[in-house]
């Protein structure tokens, strides 16, 4: 059991069962919610228990998707496609260790200049 919190603490989230390698998203909207490239992993919901998720705050960035943060600290939480069975969860603050490495960046074309990417992991574009 895997456990994480927003940082006031109001909204925290267990996932059972391992967590799988995590994805670096430089994608404009990922970067702007998060500060920087955005890391996460994708976990069924079947897997994850939330207490306190009527503090859930959940924006629709598209019609694909929507973000969920905590409605009192403005903790990011959740990138949560719609009408799928499954959520990717923030990796920033898992109260727990997570045993698991960074797997792959996803938008690279779109990351921001002032870093590069040299770890050698996979880099899909788009």
């Amino acid at each position: 059991m895997r456990q994480r919190s927003c940082v006031c603490g109001a909204v925290i989230f267990q996932v059972a069962g391992a967590v799988q390698a995590l994805d670096a998203c430089h994608c404009p909207d990922c970067c702007k919610q998060s500060g920087h490239f955005f890391t996460s992993t994708g976990v069924p919901l079947g897997a994850l228990t939330i207490r306190g998720e009527e503090l859930v705050t959940w924006y629709a960035s598209s019609e694909k998707v929507k973000l969920g943060f905590c409605a009192t600290c403005g903790s990011t939480l959740f990138w949560n496609p719609f009408e799928k069975d499954w959520a990717a969860i923030a990796m920033v603050s898992f109260d727990t260790p997570t045993d698991t490495n960074l797997g792959k960046h996803i938008f690279g074309a779109d990351k921001v200049d002032h870093y590069e990417i040299v770890d050698g992991l996979l880099q899909n574009q788009q």
